[in-house]
């Protein structure tokens, strides 16, 4: 089997359930550390006629990340093109099953088994809230309706206050976000990198929640630590621990 992976968290799922398989992978598949493939661009923007140089078997992409166009020029030429669609947990686990097999898994990996065990065991969240997810700045985007991200979180106990919007990631004005009233900001650094100094500003008086986008949004091995990492993270800005050093939450 030889591979590309246009999704840097199927590259890491592929990679390492797979050795071998994959023949080349985007310039933002930063895991596993130390992948030796060539680089064919970046999710929105890959260089088909690269990819149809290295004559894989297949093309792995998500509905959402990667370009319609693209997908079509690839399967015009002749490749095999398996596009996932992730907008919830157990539809994670599935799909990553469905790619694996794909790539010639012989067997479920490990990982996959122990992620999805750890999602079922969880329990119901002793306390919930409410927030917005922004994803971007400048302008500013969050999570909307059915997306992979906001399922996570409400399992985790957060209930997204745009998540019956009509778009999946609507463009709202800051202070649109800030009168929503939520209990917690929720600040992942991807796709946008929020930081410290960079975000938590523009919500005077409410509390920050800086987390790891690859826990939050990835599909992937990182499943199966993503509920201790993140519930650490929304614990802290439940208690008004400022995230990386910033200053105390004032009310």
């Amino acid at each position: 089997m030889r591979a590309v992976s246009l999704v840097p968290s199927l590259t890491e799922a592929v990679a390492l359930s797979v050795p071998g398989a994959l023949v080349a992978a985007t310039d933002w598949c930063e895991r596993p550390a130390g992948l030796d493939v060539p680089r064919i661009g970046g999710t929105k923007n890959p260089d088909t006629g690269r990819i149809l140089t290295l004559s894989p078997d297949l093309v792995i992409a998500n509905e959402e990340e990667n370009r319609a166009a693209d997908l079509a020029a690839l399967r015009e030429a002749g490749v095999e093109v398996l596009v996932t669609e992730v907008r919830s947990v157990p539809q994670a686990f599935g799909e990553l099953e469905r790619v694996l097999r794909a790539c010639g898994a012989r067997s479920r990996p490990r990982w996959l088994d122990e992620a999805e065990e750890t999602w079922s065991r969880l329990s119901a969240p002793e306390h919930r809230t409410t927030a917005v997810v922004p994803v971007w700045r400048r302008p500013w985007m969050v999570l909307g309706r059915d997306t992979f991200a906001g399922d996570v979180l409400a399992r985790l106990g957060v209930d997204n206050l745009y998540a019956a919007h009509a778009e999946r990631y609507p463009r709202v004005p800051v202070d649109e976000l800030r009168a929503a009233g939520p209990g917690v900001v929720v600040l992942p650094d991807e796709p946008y990198r929020f930081t410290a100094d960079d975000g938590p500003e523009a919500f005077p008086g409410l509390r920050c929640a800086l987390v790891d986008g690859r826990h939050l949004t990835w599909y992937g091995p990182s499943l199966g630590e993503a509920p201790i990492v993140l519930g650490a993270a929304l614990r802290a800005a439940r208690q008004g621990i400022p995230p990386h050093g910033m200053p105390p939450h004032r009310a």
